[in-house]
């Protein structure tokens, strides 16, 4: 699978599931569960390059990696958290503009 394919198609689906968990429609441990698979899908690839090839990979990238460090099981209680999938979200959804605060790099 192409890079950009693979990071399209994950990008929807990480979509679904925040929307879900901010509307208190799925448990936060099946998000953690997507995340999870998600970089084990990404390590079969086998990618050695580091950096994100467009805005949206880089913000879907930097949000995974958020949602990592981040209460997912306090999520509605944490307003930066809260805010910072808000804005994520909207810009992956091509509803936002570019959150300039976002740097993230692909797990090598």
């Amino acid at each position: 699978m192409h890079v950009d394919n693979f990071v399209n198609d994950k990008i929807q689906q990480l979509i679904y599931y925040l929307q879900a968990l901010l509307k208190q429609s799925v448990h936060y441990t099946e998000v953690e569960l997507f995340i999870w698979d998600i970089f084990e899908e990404w390590a079969q690839l086998n990618i050695t390059d580091d950096m994100p090839s467009t805005t949206k990979e880089r913000v879907f990238w930097h949000l995974l990696h958020e949602l990592k460090l981040g209460p997912l099981a306090e999520v509605n209680q944490d307003l930066l958290l809260t805010n910072e999938i808000k804005l994520c979200v909207n810009y992956l959804n091509g509803q936002g503009t570019y959150p300039i605060h976002c740097i993230g790099w692909r797990p090598i």
